[in-house]
């Protein structure tokens, strides 16, 4: 009987332990990082993305009872022109249907929306579709991406006029880069990489013209991840049709995977796992921290910079610079405290904007290098 009573006791231990330890994110001094909670309502508010356009900074979030899949679930936009005061533009759904994972776009300066749709409570989305606008306010219908079945990274342009996304495949085999000249027909340019477990994309395009590609490697991964996960990182040469052998990054498995370019240097943000160990907390373990975080990426690296506030279910983010400072869109579970992951699936989630300074950034990317 008192072993019983042991036991009960032992657990909730446990669970007070992981509601109420302390958050022990770790943010790099010299960024001069600021932050500001947007969105905070008790609403699951996740997977942001961020542009500036026109003049004015537009951010797309999406409101749901959870991480897990809902029809509830609503894309919110928000427009403001200083990042200090922000207004909603537009609520969009798809009825009937679970959407997540927005991304914004400037194309042929229209606002393009990608996002992706899910009919699995644990989200297992099956297609891309789109809609666009001229004034962030009133949108198109949405419609699916053709060839159908493919999930869409960040769109991404090296000269104005092409554009090219990364994006994989909804059984988790294949990694494919599209290009368009209007953000509405794609075609296919290669299959960079066939094996299980790919998941998350995110493209850049270094300054030599080359193209760099980061991928979220599953490695079969369940609740306690997976030995094996972690980063992919590909590269290729002009035209993109062949890519090198992918270098297996073991930094973290970077979930949500967003490529940035701040001058030279290709940044990652995404979500990091800070401790990774056997047997609760292999890569991508649900039970494990999580944190949004910055990288230094090159073809055959990541290095770790810093962590942003944040905890629980986090990352997601969207970037965009101006006068001197990155702006980051995210979303995280409460920074008062560390939930494991799985927890902060559950729980009210809030949409966080991080000003950093890049002079800052420059610096860290230096020291970080040289390391």
């Amino acid at each position: 009987m008192w072993l019983s009573g042991l036991a009960v006791l032992v657990g909730a231990g446990l669970l007070a332990y992981l509601f109420l330890r302390p958050n022990r994110a770790k943010v790099a001094p010299g960024l001069h990082l600021q932050t500001r909670e947007l969105v905070h309502d008790g609403w699951h508010n996740g997977f942001t993305d961020l542009v500036f356009w026109r003049g004015s900074f537009h951010l797309v979030y999406v409101a749901s009872p959870a991480h897990f899949a809902s029809p509830r679930s609503r894309l919110v936009l928000l427009a403001s022109s200083a990042a200090q005061t922000w207004t909603e533009t537009a609520r969009l759904t798809f009825p009937g249907q679970d959407i997540r994972d927005p991304k914004l776009a400037v194309i042929r300066d229209e606002l393009f929306l990608f996002a992706l749709l899910n009919k699995s409570w644990d989200p297992q989305p099956y297609t891309t579709v789109y809609a666009k606008s001229i004034d962030g306010v009133t949108w198109t219908p949405f419609r699916e991406i053709e060839p159908v079945g493919w999930l869409f990274g960040h769109p991404k342009t090296a000269d104005g006029v092409r554009w090219f996304v990364s994006a994989h495949w909804r059984e988790f085999n294949r990694v494919g880069l599209f290009s368009s000249t209007d953000g509405e027909s794609w075609q296919v340019v290669a299959i960079c990489i066939a094996q299980p477990g790919l998941d998350e994309t995110a493209l850049e395009f270094l300054p030599d013209g080359r193209a760099l590609l980061a991928i979220r490697s599953e490695a079969g991964g369940g609740l306690l991840g997976a030995e094996q996960a972690g980063t992919l990182l590909l590269s290729s040469e002009p035209p993109y049709t062949q890519w090198a052998e992918p270098v297996s990054s073991r930094v973290t498995r970077l979930d949500s995977p967003n490529l940035f370019r701040v001058g030279d240097r290709v940044l990652a943000v995404g979500r990091h796992q800070p401790r990774i160990s056997r047997p609760f907390h292999l890569p991508g373990s649900t039970l494990s921290r999580k944190r949004t975080a910055l990288f230094l990426v090159t073809p055959g690296q990541l290095t770790y910079l810093s962590d942003l506030p944040s905890a629980g279910d986090t990352a997601y983010a969207g970037v965009a610079q101006q006068e001197g400072r990155l702006l980051v869109s995210y979303y995280s579970s409460t920074l008062k405290r560390d939930y494991p992951w799985l927890l902060g699936m559950f729980c009210p989630t809030s949409i966080q904007l991080a000003s950093i300074d890049l002079a800052g950034l420059e610096e860290l990317c230096q020291t970080r290098s040289i390391l």
